[in-house]
């Protein structure tokens, strides 16, 4: 499942040392304290590096398989470069593939924050790198099941955004990422 959890603590966050804490670095972020939780999501790749390089080596190895006849022949240079060409397009489609689904979603929780960053696969219209970060006390977590782009549409609100948080899971991946983050939601 494309969903780990870096970071999970069962416990609630200890509030007694309010005045320990530290204020923060520049960005807001608070430095003292540890994250409660902490999730990254990616989307599901069904063929492996390993795999696409055995499939590849296969695939060259079947379309070569009748040129075998043809050495020797000047029939071979005629089919030769529409071979080659099949197997760059090919090549190329699934590198495309995997640069396109080079996208990671990092959630973290704080006591006192809650931060999405997004990093996206180069070229991406929105740039590579988006974040966003709110009060988790006033954050509140929707699950769509029949509006939105896709089925079971995850979203979190707060800070005056609507952020979508895993788009490229499976309905049942959202369903029970929905019931996970509520509990951590409820638990801060």
């Amino acid at each position: 499942m494309p969903v780990e959890w870096v970071l999970k603590s069962e416990r609630a966050p200890d509030r007694s040392g309010a005045l320990s804490r530290d204020t923060g670095d520049s960005a807001g972020r608070t430095t003292g304290e540890s994250p409660i939780c902490r999730l990254h999501l990616w989307p599901y790749r069904s063929l492996p590096k390993r795999g696409f390089a055995l499939f590849f080596a296969m695939m060259a190895g079947l379309a070569a398989l009748p040129l075998l006849m043809l050495l020797g022949s000047p029939v071979l240079w005629g089919i030769l470069p529409f071979l080659v060409v099949t197997l760059s397009a090919l090549w190329l489609s699934i590198q495309r593939s995997y640069r396109d689904g080079e996208v990671l979603e990092e959630l973290t929780l704080w006591p006192d924050r809650i931060e999405i960053v997004r990093h996206n696969p180069r070229g991406h219209p929105q740039g590579r790198r988006q974040e966003w970060s709110a009060n988790p006390h006033w954050v509140s977590l929707h699950l769509d099941r029949d509006k939105g782009p896709v089925p079971e549409y995850l979203t979190l609100r707060g800070a005056g955004r609507e952020v979508e948080l895993g788009a490229f899971l499976t309905p049942s991946e959202r369903l029970a990422l929905h019931d996970d983050l509520q509990r951590a939601l409820v638990r801060v």
